[in-house]
Formats: structure tokens, C-alpha cells, sequence
């Protein structure tokens, strides 16, 4: 807590539905965020039992200054990953920082199953169970309504939820963070599931006042005109992430069906700038930022005959263009937001959703999949099928959606096609096919995911490749956004947050640091991320890549498998290093 020397945890038993709560002095040197959530999970985790084991914990975490300065607007979550099977780390944005501020906690730690499907409600000074049977079934959007009017409550409130999926053990079911936010990737919603925990509210109340308010206010205003008034994150705020979708695709490192190839030939009736003519109506901001960057797009869908539409309102980025866009060779703005739709509301992660259809689709093509088993002809570029698929991979239609519904790294064992399977370590692949940095740096990265290291930066540098050198970029970024989430900063921010600023942020609130207590922190959270991931099995010099991404050309040409495996080995041995100090 801010101006306190501990950290103050929840703790919730849903078996037994009994809380405590503790201020953890010793957590203190992990500063906050994936820090503390980290640890919590070394403490509280079961590495001898399944990931949806009721005795396997949730961790949610905020930084030691969220929401006091701008685009300190994130949440961590930590779990084991059911997707997976070993560590679990997801960030959100939305009103769940302030709100987890305005109660007074630092952490929440989520352990034991309920007897039925429940939702929480946590204020600073109550937690409540309540009965959620007749919410089982609902779609994220449909909970999210049911709460705000029977939970009218004072005070700021987040509302998370899961949909359909994570009931139904999908193992990358996402939870809805206020609607336009999420814990996406690697299945904190099927966790939620296995707890029959439908939902959670926090609603906070608590006013914190600023003791140094003279020199607080001079950095925040520093900061805030770095984040309002240059360039540096103009283009969060104008086209967005979408941005992306053209440079990327003139680089040919756009993954396109199924990465087939790295560019899409329809590129521009799907780009930002499409999207911003076609479809756009507003631009929001999570709580605490001046940016604005979540953009909204709307379609119209007919819901009866006599002209009869009604209007939807869908969050869109690049990466879910990429992945529900040309992924699966979708040609227009409003099928993508179609699809964005009907994974939202069914609550799985956008990007491995997408990426599981274009395995399934071309093995559907290559006949190693039934038009039995697929249901519906999965083709590229046929929306309509993929919504009907989506539903099929939420509700477990048979045994082949069951499967879709662990992944691809599951269903091409049993189907085949493990060489066009997209996935780094059982994560499916991000959105970007750049080079060496993107491979390797997503088969290393903490969590495998497109956050952990910048890989796809590295390959587009105008420097020789030369592979120590960016081995040692990764190593250096995944370790400095350790320190980075350990504040859970917005990520689009990293650009002003360099650590001057973070100093004078942390002390201009009563923290004593030095830039070298920055890098020891750092370094004390990914050693204890890698102590978590060694536990629980894992061992980056025995993940297996798909050929595929050998075979499909680069930013930077087609990729010599050789050289990346050398380069997994390089950056292991500097992680032993790390362990040894």
C-alpha cells in the first residue's frame, strides 16, 4: 500500500467461503504487480497437481503507484495455465487497478472450488458469495448487464466475467474485464470455470490523500504531457494498434492463412485505416489513462426480416485483425468485427481462437478432418462457418471441437498437422512473423506470448543480424519488463516510463529507490518466475517448432531452424547465469 511497508493480501477460500487478510512486509521487495503476484504463486501453488485442480490458485495484483500517475492502468493475473501447463500470467486493463486501490488491496489470492457457480463481491469491507446457477450458460455481455442492475453498490466498480468457454474448460477461455478489456491469453476463464466463479466485483470507496502533493503534482504533470501532448503515443490514440496492418504486411510479416504466407492480398479493405472510415464510433480509455487508445467498431446485423438490424459495438486492435482477419483470409472490417463478436461473448482468447481456425481449416483442407467431425465446410475467408465453429469450440460440440478447444499443439497430435500447428510451446503464435527476435523471443519469453520480450522490434532494426546481439536484446528486455509490470504499466507507455521517470514517480510517493534497486528487483522477480516455470516442468531447450515457420518467408527471409535453436540455447545459458548470482 502506498506510504505503508507492507503489502495487503486477500485471501479467498471458495470452498469454505472464509477470508483473511494479511500485510505481507516481506513482499515488499518485489515492489508490486507480477512481483507480488509472482511470488504469491510460488507460495500457493500445487506443482504435483493439474492446472484446474480446485486447490490451484488465481493471483491478482497492482503495482506500488497504480492509477496515481497516467497509464499505470493495468491488473496481473497469475495462475497456472491450463493451456499449457506451467506458468500462467495475463494483464488487463479497464477500472480494476483503481478499483483494487479503492478497497484497499494490493492482492488477491483465489483458492478452492465452490459447490455451485457463484459470483464475488469484494469491497474493503466485506466479501460476499452469491448464488450465480441461473447465470451459468450466459454470454460475458449478458452477465456484465445482470450485475450492474442488481449490483447498483457505491463507489467505483469493475465487473470481470467469464462466457460459455471457460464453463466448458476451453483451455484458453478468456475473462471480460468491463466489457472492453481482458485477461486473454492462456486461460485464466477455464481457471474461473473449474471454481465454478461465474464473476467477481470489486467495488472500492477508499480515498488515499497525496502526503508531498507539491512534488507528486509536478511529476505527474511531467508525465502527463508526455502521454498527452507529443508524439509519443499519438498513435495509440488516432488509428490504434491497427496501424500495424499494412506496414507489417509490405515487410511480409503479416501471418496470413494460416502463414501460409506473410502477406494478404485484401490487406487493405482490413486495415487500420479501413476500419477507422468503416466502422469506427468512439475511442475510450482504461481508468487513469489520457490516451484513449481502445477503439470501438460497429456492424450491422439483421435480427429479423423487414429490414430489421441492429447495431453492435465490437473492440478491435491488430492483433485481433490479425488473427480473425487474415489469418483466416476475411476480406472485410465488419466480418472481422462479426467474428471479434461472437469470441467475445463466448469468452475465449481472440488470438489463439483465430489461430486454432487456420489449423483447422487446413486441416480440414488436406483431408485429415471429416466434414463429420468439422460440422460445417471450414474454409478461408467464410465467416459465417467460423462463427458457427466458434460456438462448436465454446460449447464442446464433439469430440474435434473438444479438442480445438485445448489448442493446436492438442488436436494436431491426434489429427495430425503438427507442422502447420502455430504455436510456441503450446501458446499459439502472435501476430507477427518478422525474424529470429519474434521466434525466439516468444519461445523464451515468461509467458510465450507477444508482451514478454519485443522480439518483433529487434528483427526490424537496420543493423546486421548478428544473434548474440539479440539474444542479449531479449534477454535484457524480459528482464526490464519484469520491472515494468512489476508497476504494471501500460506497456504502450514503456516509452515514457523510462527508469528516471519511474524514479521520480515512486518517490515523489515515498519510495526510496536508486536505478539499481530497479535492475534487483527486475532480476528478484524473473529468477522467481523461472523458479515457478522449472517446477512446474518446463525447459525452453525442449520446446519443438512447427516447420512452418521455417517454410513461409520473413521480414528478414526464410529462417534457418538451426540458428534458432543455437540462439534458445544461447539464452538459456544465460538464465543459468542469472540463477547462480
Amino acid at each position: 500500500m502506498i506510504y505503508k511497508d507492507y503489502i495487503r493480501v486477500l485471501y479467498i477460500d471458495m470452498s469454505t467461503e472464509k477470508i483473511k487478510v494479511e500485510q505481507r512486509k516481506d513482499l515488499q521487495e518485489y515492489l508490486g504487480g507480477v512481483g507480488v503476484a509472482s511470488k504469491l504463486l510460488e507460495e500457493n501453488m500445487r506443482a504435483d497437481l493439474e492446472p484446474l485442480d480446485e486447490l490451484q490458485p488465481i493471483i491478482f495484483a497492482i503495482g506500488a503507484a497504480s492509477t496515481i500517475f497516467p497509464v499505470i492502468t493495468k491488473t496481473v493475473a497469475m495462475f497456472i495455465s491450463p493451456h499449457t501447463g506451467e506458468l500462467g500470467e495475463s494483464y488487463a486493463g479497464g477500472r480494476l487497478a483503481l478499483t483494487l486501490f479503492m478497497a484497499g488491496y494490493d492482492a488477491v489470492v483465489i483458492k478452492g472450488k465452490s459447490t455451485k457457480p457463484v459470483y464475488i463481491t469484494i469491497n474493503r469491507n466485506n466479501v460476499e458469495f452469491k448464488d450465480a446457477r441461473a447465470l451459468w450458460g450466459l454470454s460475458s455481455e449478458d452477465v456484465g448487464g445482470f450485475i450492474r442492475e442488481s449490483e447498483p453498490g457505491s463507489g467505483k466498480r469493475s465487473i470481470l466475467r467469464i462466457g460459455p468457454a471457460g464453463e466448458n474448460g476451453v483451455s484458453y477461455a478468456s475473462v471480460c474485464v468491463d466489457t472492453y478489456r481482458h485477461f486473454g491469453r492462456l486461460g485464466l476463464g477455464a481457471v474461473f470455470g473449474s471454481k465454478n466463479l461465474k464473476a467477481i466485483t470489486v467495488i472500492g470507496d477508499k480515498s488515499i490523500p497525496i502526503k508531498n502533493f507539491k512534488d507528486y503534482f509536478k511529476v505527474y504533470q511531467d508525465i502527463y504531457k508526455k502521454t498527452a501532448d507529443t508524439e509519443i503515443m499519438a498513435k495509440y490514440h488516432d488509428l490504434g494498434t491497427p496501424i500495424n496492418v499494412e506496414p507489417l504486411n509490405d515487410m511480409n510479416a503479416l501471418p496470413t492463412m494460416n502463414l501460409q504466407q506473410g502477406n494478404f492480398e485484401h490487406v487493405e479493405a482490413v486495415s487500420g485505416e479501413s476500419f477507422a472510415k468503416n466502422n469506427l464510433v468512439r475511442k475510450m480509455a482504461c481508468t487513469g489513462c489520457p490516451v484513449g487508445c481502445i477503439h470501438i467498431g460497429q456492424f450491422r446485423r439483421m435480427f429479423d426480416k423487414g429490414y430489421e438490424y441492429e447495431s453492435i459495438s465490437v473492440g478491435y486492435d491488430y492483433e485481433l485483425i490479425f488473427a480473425l482477419g487474415t489469418f483466416l483470409g476475411i476480406k472485410t472490417t465488419d466480418e472481422i468485427l462479426q467474428l471479434i463478436e461472437i469470441v467475445e461473448q463466448m469468452g475465449m482468447d481472440a488470438m489463439s481462437s483465430g489461430v486454432v481456425l487456420g489449423y483447422a481449416t487446413e486441416a480440414y483442407e488436406k483431408k485429415l478432418i471429416s466434414t463429420d467431425e468439422a460440422i460445417v465446410p471450414l474454409e478461408f475467408g467464410n465467416s459465417l462457418n467460423y462463427i458457427k465453429a466458434i460456438e462448436y469450440i465454446a460449447r464442446g460440440e464433439n469430440d474435434f471441437y473438444k479438442a480445438l478447444g485445448k489448442g493446436v499443439a492438442f488436436a494436431s497430435k491426434i489429427y495430425g498437422g503438427e507442422d502447420f500447428a502455430m504455436n510456441f510451446a503450446g501458446n499459439e503464435m502472435p501476430g507477427y512473423h518478422t525474424g529470429y527476435g519474434t521466434i525466439v523471443g516468444t519461445v523464451v519469453g515468461a509467458r510465450h506470448s507477444h508482451l514478454c520480450n519485443a522480439g518483433y522490434s529487434a528483427d526490424q532494426t537496420k543493423e546486421d543480424f548478428d544473434k548474440e546481439k539479440v539474444v542479449e536484446a531479449l534477454y535484457k528486455e524480459e528482464i526490464e519488463r519484469c520491472m515494468l509490470n512489476s508497476l504494471v504499466i501500460c506497456l504502450f507507455a514503456r516509452k515514457v516510463y523510462d527508469r528516471t521517470t519511474i524514479l521520480s514517480a515512486l518517490n515523489s510517493i515515498g519510495y526510496q529507490l536508486t536505478d539499481h534497486d530497479l535492475t534487483e528487483i527486475a532480476e528478484r522477480i524473473y529468477k522467481t518466475k523461472l523458479r515457478i516455470k522449472k517446477a512446474l516442468g518446463f525447459d525452453i531447450t525442449k520446446v519443438k517448432l512447427p516447420k512452418r515457420f521455417f517454410e513461409t518467408p520473413t521480414l528478414n527471409g526464410i529462417l534457418d531452424k538451426k540458428i534458432a535453436y543455437e540462439m534458445i540455447e544461447m539464452y538459456n545459458s544465460k538464465i543459468k547465469e542469472l540463477m547462480k548470482r
